[in-house]
């Protein structure tokens, strides 16, 4: 019997072995969702909808001003790195947005440079904090309008970067830094999250 057991360990022991990736190539995070997030991508008709990756704070200095990085909140040695990464993810599984765009904030717009290359600048993705009022109603049916327009685009999809209090109005629901929603438009005008991609 002690044998057998001995030879089950080992049998169980060579599986997982054999299941480890091949040196040399990082395995994604369990949970991270990329299964699923491949599968839309590639089906098309959706928005990745990116909140910029890491940039520490909360809000932008009293003395913010659109135009000017250096009065921003901006991403950090880390968060720059994180954009990286999540370029590397889409570049190796050749997965490539047909239009990327961005908020005209300097964190995000760095985010979406890092990982896709020069963005087109979008103010409907601008941040509530710091947008005029009017600005900020218009800007929400902007969003829906193009996810619907994007709904017809089987076999394509964009890539967005913005922030998370215009991730939470669109969806409703939260998003850490640098983590990508998979959205579709509805048939009745909702925004359904189809998948989740948090890459650290």
């Amino acid at each position: 019997m002690g044998c057998r057991r001995e030879a089950l360990r080992c049998a169980a022991a060579l599986a997982g072995a054999l299941a480890l990736p091949p040196l040399g190539h990082a395995a994604a995070p369990a949970g991270d969702g990329s299964t699923a997030v491949e599968r839309w991508l590639r089906e098309g008709g959706v928005v990745i909808a990116f909140r910029h990756a890491l940039a520490p704070g909360t809000f932008d200095p009293p003395e913010f001003r659109l135009g000017d990085c250096g009065t921003q909140r901006n991403l950090n040695d880390e968060g720059r790195a994180q954009a990286r990464r999540i370029g590397q993810w889409f570049s190796s599984r050749g997965l490539k947005p047909a239009r990327v765009r961005s908020s005209p904030w300097c964190r995000c717009v760095d985010t979406a440079r890092l990982a896709f290359g020069d963005p087109e600048v979008w103010p409907a993705l601008g941040s509530p904090r710091g947008t005029p009022a009017q600005e900020v109603a218009q800007s929400l049916p902007a969003l829906r309008q193009a996810l619907a327009a994007a709904r017809s685009r089987r076999g394509s999809f964009e890539a967005w970067v913005t922030h998370m209090f215009v991730l939470s109005d669109l969806t409703g629901e939260g998003s850490s830094s640098g983590e990508g929603l998979v959205l579709r438009a509805e048939a009745g005008g909702a925004i359904k999250v189809l998948a989740r991609l948090a890459i650290t």
